[in-house]
């Protein structure tokens, strides 16, 4: 397929000179590329931002997320609760840590897995829940974390989209035993690809460190040390790099700037877009901070949706669909998962539709969308 160029692309990485440089001095100094002191100066300066004791960094936030399940030793019986609303990364992790993935419906308001429907989905096999917060929106981790306790059933919060978002000035990434954060190219703090865990268990810090790096016992640098290495178990090679790193902590170090400057945007799509008795605004109830990873409206049906999307794109203006029912992809489909209907699921993700959301989005572009939002629906 031959590729578009954007007049208005979904998404932008907000970088200036200090990546450059940071990159620049990791390069010049010819040697730990890996491994480098980058990697536990952002592990140190995450685990502080968040508030947690301790942060392990990975390539990816899907390794870092693998790495979470294997690390509670799961069996093939054992299930994981997780929303269908969701990247497919979250679903595919019990099926990776060879256990059972359950999908759980999701709420209308939020958009994470609705508390009340975890209650009933429940099993004697459910050893782990798994919500997302999507969109940069904390879902109702309160309640979620009450159910969790209520049961003595492991919380785990993947917060991919979601780093700086908070309930009450708590920090998402802090409700459960673990938080998951990505870093991929469209996120609010980026390098690329990337990822981390949080936690507060110096256990599971140990234990996702041997999981990350083929289950290697040391605390000396690998490639400058002439000890021989101890392994105690079996382990991956999802080590972050240090040019990685040292992107990471550009861009952690202005990581308010970035969110405080999505919100500004956000603030000014509403103020734009509240004409429209056709869209639905994703709202941030009183005692949330959304950070706006992601932009998401609701359209009244399908049809509509899947209009003004075409119509956008005919306007050189990217939107995306975020997301479509994990449940329903082929993949899924072929595991025959015994689950509850999916009814928000299924009805939410026929009308959601994303519009392009970065720090750098400027006020005559979000005009130029809702022009051409307005210029859609006169036609009808």
């Amino acid at each position: 397929m031959k590729k578009i160029n954007w007049k208005i692309p979904l998404y932008k990485v907000s970088n200036d000179s200090s990546e450059i440089k940071a990159i620049s001095k990791v390069i010049k100094r010819g040697m730990d590329w890996a491994i480098g002191p980058e990697i536990e100066e952002f592990e140190n300066k995450l685990a502080k931002y968040i508030g947690t004791k301790y942060c392990i960094s990975f390539n990816s936030g899907t390794s870092a997320g693998h790495a979470a399940l294997l690390s509670y030793n799961l069996k093939k019986n054992d299930q994981v609760l997780v929303p269908s609303f969701s990247f497919i990364a979250t679903a595919n992790w019990p099926l990776m840590a060879n256990c059972e993935t359950k999908f759980v419906d999701i709420e209308e308001q939020n958009y994470g897995m609705d508390p009340k429907k975890i209650e009933n989905s429940i099993s004697k096999k459910t050893k782990i829940i798994m919500p997302i917060h999507y969109a940069g929106l904390p879902c109702k981790i309160n309640e979620i974390k009450k159910i969790a306790k209520q049961n003595k059933i492991v919380l785990i919060e993947d917060a991919a989209e979601s780093i700086g978002s908070k309930i009450n000035k708590q920090n998402i990434g802090t409700f459960g035993e673990l938080g998951i954060f990505s870093f991929a190219g469209n996120k609010i703090l980026t390098s690329g690809e990337g990822g981390a865990i949080v936690t507060n268990s110096k256990e599971k810090f140990d234990k996702l460190k041997l999981i990350r790096s083929h289950g290697r016992k040391s605390v000396d640098n690998y490639f400058s040390s002439i000890q021989t290495p101890k392994y105690v178990e079996l382990g991956y090679n999802w080590r972050m790099s240090s040019i990685t790193a040292a992107i990471c902590l550009s861009q952690l170090d202005k990581i308010e700037k970035l969110i405080n400057s999505r919100r500004q945007n956000a603030k000014y799509y509403q103020k734009k877009l509240k004409k429209f008795k056709e869209i639905k605004i994703h709202e941030e109830p009183i005692g949330y901070k959304h950070v706006y990873q992601l932009y998401s409206i609701q359209l009244p049906s399908k049809k509509i949706r899947d209009g003004l999307s075409k119509f956008l794109a005919k306007k050189g203006i990217m939107s995306k669909v975020f997301f479509a029912p994990i449940h329903l992809t082929d993949h899924f489909s072929s595991y025959k998962i015994k689950q509850k209907k999916m009814t928000n699921t299924e009805k939410i993700s026929e009308r959601i539709l994303s519009l392009p959301m970065y720090p750098d989005l400027r006020k005559d572009e979000i005009d130029e969308i809702v022009d051409t939002i307005s210029e859609f629906f006169e036609q009808k």
